[in-house]
């Protein structure tokens, strides 16, 4: 297994990197944080194909793999991202293995830009799609009920809830337009397919997430100085760093394993979405954690860069579930795959 990227992938990296560090730099994070939106932000994505890479080539789409994918889900956690990109690609992708004339044209709809769309990630309670994200910008929600899957606009009616990682998640009621796309057994799996492929492209970034908070901590740690010496030179101060490291890095591999794990090796697929989740949240929260303690009073400070690392990392996975959560995901996936059968 060879997770480093290829050169076609090195340079979809670069390119997304580049437009990152051009269009999501903390003062534009800041500048959406009301909203939790940058509408510029996403025309740029939009511009450069993030939706249409997401699909297959029959559906109007480009076919990149959820590989390249996570490759640019890394470069949007360790800038910030405030656009809808991961939700955007799960929906389309899902909308694209639904053979009916109403998916095709919701597929349609989201590749020309008409309506952005967005996945609820659990099904409705009480006929309300809870913590959906992207969901107070979103035009268009897709989800799934005990009866199949469906799609309803949005219409300005949900609730923003808020979070702590300034996220545009929302409370949305099913509207009385919602359009049922399928229904049928394969739906579950449709749906479940979705999710874990939001899990995998969250892991990853989170893992770019991580590796950006650790680096800003690093950075600080050189420059401030106590009794004479940089502050990272105490034990305590590069040991710390050191330990976060190691589960940042870790924790990127298992990231793209999971990625990689799609096409090469769908038994595990699940599984090692939901773990890849769990342990890069954890990453995550230990780098931007570590970093923001060792800045003192000023990592609290909004002046600073790394609390705005330190909320998203508590954030953006828990519109899923907690890492434990999470964990016990992955150990239904093990446990069902050594014993299922018997």
């Amino acid at each position: 297994m060879d997770l480093n990227p290829s050169d076609e992938q090195q340079l979809l990296v670069e390119a997304f990197g580049a437009l990152y560090a051009k269009e999501s730099s903390p003062e534009r994070v800041r500048a959406a944080e009301p909203s939790g939106h940058d509408p510029d932000l996403w025309h740029r994505l939009r511009q450069n194909g993030v939706v249409e890479m997401a699909v297959d080539e029959a559906s109007g789409g480009w076919g990149a793999s959820l590989l390249d994918l996570a490759l640019v889900a890394e470069q949007h956690g360790r800038y910030l991202g405030s656009a809808p990109l991961l939700e955007a690609q799960v929906a389309v992708r899902l909308l694209a293995r639904v053979d009916t004339s109403e998916a095709r044209s919701a597929v349609a709809a989201a590749l020309a830009g008409d309506r952005l769309t967005t996945l609820a990630l659990h099904p409705p309670r009480d006929g309300v799609l809870t913590l959906v994200p992207s969901g107070s910008v979103a035009d268009t929600v897709v989800f799934v009920d005990d009866s199949g899957l469906w799609v309803t606009r949005t219409g300005g009616l949900g609730t923003a809830v808020a979070n702590v990682g300034s996220l545009p998640v929302a409370d949305l009621p099913v509207g009385e337009d919602a359009l049922l796309l399928a229904a049928g057994p394969e739906v579950d799996g449709w749906f479940e397919r979705a999710r874990d492929e939001w899990l995998v492209l969250t892991a990853n970034a989170l893992a770019g997430l991580g590796a950006r908070a650790l680096e800003i901590g690093v950075e600080y740690v050189k420059e401030r100085h106590a009794f004479g010496v940089p502050i990272g030179s105490f034990q305590a101060v590069a040991h710390g760093l050191a330990d976060a490291a190691t589960g940042v890095d870790g924790g990127g591999l298992l990231a793209r394993e999971a990625a990689w794990a799609a096409a090469e090796d769908p038994d595990r697929f699940a599984e090692l979405a939901a773990l890849a989740c769990a342990f890069n949240a954890e990453a995550a929260r230990q780098a931007s954690y570590r970093s923001l303690h060792y800045h003192g009073g000023y990592g609290f400070m909004l002046e600073y860069d790394i609390q705005l690392y330190f909320r998203r990392a508590k954030a953006w996975p828990a519109q899923f579930a907690e890492p434990a959560a999470l964990y016990a995901r992955a150990e239904g996936h093990r446990l069902s795959a050594l014993y299922g059968g018997r």
